[in-house]
């Protein structure tokens, strides 16, 4: 095997980008990892393998004049303003990782600049793909120069609309859920956090990757529901109006967030990818309310989870008593078996070695790929 380092870049928006890094690497072996990133902060503790380099935060970084702001963004790019320091540093970073460090595959997720700057410098580039409307150039450009795509989801909810020869390329993973502990009975985690076995519970579940749920809906919720307590974790949006009710719990932030899961009755959520297959990996009933993402990540998400009978979703919060109890009935009727083939134990252990099999390909010379189990599936 060859000792030529793997690089990872890995978007600093939110905490999932970061998870799905570490336990993707954790499942290789003794072989050297570079990652580059904007945030330190979003990781655990690196074992002696691995080397980070900061990136600047390029996110709001302004063009040094008004006439090189106003230059059009051309369609193979979607995030290249003209007269930034910071991107230009981040360029500059990356570029000369990619060239000095002889990395034997960079690992991207996500961006798609990224991926076609890693063609340039003549290294071989795995995507991270994600659902949306991205039949766009830039997207089409970046998967096209990859060695190969990851899709850290089940085929089960790809959308019809994605190319079949991206598709061709694409690895899928099985849902990759990055929590490694047991997944506790309802009875267990109830006991833990102290709730009674005969209280009805709904789980408000949001992540660090926008706002945070908006508070107002779920008054109108507990007010709906009275006899359920409605338990919030995570962040909340509040436009300070709002009434609150005895039986809307907000818990902010929360180190365990599986025992609420596995305490909860039903789960109101986002489609965010992990979220959803921290959902899946407990089964519980689904309520999914998309947010708001760039290439409509979420909202093309959560059509294929409604497709599929795995969770019910709604476009926009419910904002009256009888849109409340109609969506949560509907939501107490998905299918738990469609949820469970969503998420897969071995996901992350899938995509290392992935990548340690394309990588060797690649490398080694050896083309027929039906050797290595993991391309065989792509290949075939």
């Amino acid at each position: 095997m060859t000792q030529q380092p793997l690089c990872f870049f890995v978007h600093h928006q939110g905490r999932g980008h970061a998870k799905r890094c570490e336990s993707i690497i954790s499942h290789i072996g003794d072989r050297p990892i570079i990652i580059m990133s904007a945030s330190r902060d979003i990781f655990g503790d690196f074992d002696e393998r691995v080397e980070f380099v900061e990136l600047p935060d390029m996110i709001g970084d302004p063009s040094a004049t008004p006439a090189l702001h106003n230059q059009i963004t051309p369609r193979s790019f979607h995030c290249v303003p003209l007269g930034s320091p910071r991107l230009r540093q981040n360029a500059g970073i990356i570029a000369n990782c990619l060239t000095s460090r002889n990395p034997g595959l960079f690992f991207v997720d996500v961006s798609a600049e990224w991926a076609l700057l890693s063609r340039l410098c003549s290294v071989p580039a795995v995507k991270v793909r994600m659902h949306g409307d991205r039949n766009d150039v830039g997207h089409l450009s970046a998967y096209e120069a990859c060695a190969g795509l990851v899709a850290p989801f089940s085929e089960s909810i790809e959308q019809d609309d994605f190319p079949d020869w991206a598709r061709k390329k694409t690895f899928y993973s099985g849902g990759l859920c990055t929590t490694k502990s047991p997944v506790p009975s309802k009875e267990e985690a109830r006991r833990k956090l102290g709730i009674p076995d005969e209280q009805k519970v709904a789980l408000v579940l949001s992540g660090g990757g926008g706002a945070g749920a908006p508070y107002a809906p779920l008054t109108m919720a507990a007010r709906a529901l009275p006899d359920w307590h409605w338990i919030t974790i995570g962040p909340l949006h509040r436009e300070g109006h709002e009434t609150d009710f005895g039986n809307l719990i907000t818990r902010g932030w929360v180190d365990d967030p599986l025992s609420f899961i596995a305490a909860a009755d039903l789960v109101v959520a986002s489609a965010g990818d992990n979220t959803v297959h921290e959902i899946a990996r407990v089964q519980r009933p689904f309520l999914c309310v998309p947010e708001w993402r760039y290439f409509n990540e979420q909202v093309r998400k959560a059509e294929q989870l409604g497709r599929v009978g795995a969770a019910h979703v709604l476009p926009l919060w419910p904002a009256c008593n009888a849109s409340w109890q109609d969506a949560v009935q509907k939501a107490m009727s998905c299918d738990l078996s469609a949820q469970a083939a969503l998420f897969s134990p071995d996901a992350a252990q899938n995509i290392a070695a992935y990548l340690t099999d394309l990588d060797e390909t690649l490398w080694s010379g050896i083309e027929d790929s039906s050797r290595l189990p993991r391309l065989a599936q792509v290949a075939g």
